[in-house]
């Protein structure tokens, strides 16, 4: 597993930046919570009378007023934009890098296949995603214990649950999208993470529009649906995670017969 170890060494520094800034940024909001419950009542029926804007972030099927309602929007804005643009950006670069940084060579003239390869800095990917929600979780959940609020925790675990597989999918399109490019593909990462979202925005608003939520990942990441469901949509999931599977294939298949330079 050298390969494997050789990514979550390189990747420490953005792994602790990212997890950090998006812990911090959460715990943030929930210290300020208590200072702001006193108004949340009065905020969460301004939000359910702004028509298209309430609908586009789901705002108008949230209670502001209980801690859980003030979370989703929040940190689910937070963990879902930030950790959506770190996975393009951590699988984007996976596989193009070799190339870019002129390593490729150097890499392949060991006795290690490409299968091996590909399927290390796979795990890699993933394993680095797991570990920013972890930190992130931990910087949550200490948060909310330092203002002694109840939540209800199997919903939080869920949404946890939900922008965890959201990653896994972005991350897995942008593995494939890694292994057909040579140079830095970052621009087109975060350009992907950024469409899906602004395309999630687009199918909450249009009722013709609602086929769209199949293709977006952000679609089950909806806190209002969490919430209110107290589940996941498994109708959304499995596109998601179909999407996921053909990128990793695509990856493989392109990155076994390509001509490296």
């Amino acid at each position: 597993m050298t390969v494997f170890k050789q990514e979550l060494k390189s990747q420490r520094l953005p792994i602790l930046i990212w997890s950090l800034a998006i812990g911090f940024l959460i715990a943030f909001c929930v210290l300020m919570y208590p200072e702001m419950k006193s108004e949340m009542d009065s905020v969460s029926d301004m939000f359910s009378k702004m028509g298209n804007f309430s609908q586009a972030f789901g705002m108008d099927k949230l209670n502001f007023g209980t801690l859980i309602g003030f979370y989703a929007i929040e940190g689910g804005n937070m963990l879902g934009i930030g950790g959506a643009f770190f996975s393009a950006i951590i699988a984007i670069s996976a596989l193009a890098k070799e190339e870019k940084e002129r390593t490729a060579e150097f890499l392949f003239t060991h006795p290690v296949s490409r299968v091996r390869v590909i399927t290390e800095k796979l795990l890699s990917v993933y394993a680095i995603i797991l570990i920013l929600n972890a930190i992130v979780l931990v910087c949550s959940v200490c948060s909310i214990f330092i203002i002694g609020e109840k939540v209800e925790w199997d919903i939080l675990f869920l949404f946890h649950t939900a922008s965890l597989l959201m990653q896994f999918e972005i991350a897995g399109v942008c593995f494939g999208i890694s292994a057909f490019i040579s140079r830095s593909g970052l621009g087109i990462g975060i350009g992907l993470a950024a469409m899906m979202y602004f395309i999630n925005l687009i199918a909450n608003v249009s009722s013709s529009a609602k086929g769209l939520k199949y293709i977006t990942p952000f679609s089950y990441t909806e806190g209002s649906d969490i919430i209110n469901d107290a589940a996941l949509n498994v109708s959304y999931i499995i596109p998601g995670m179909a999407l996921m599977c053909a990128g990793i294939v695509a990856a493989y298949v392109k990155y076994m017969k390509k001509d490296l330079q």
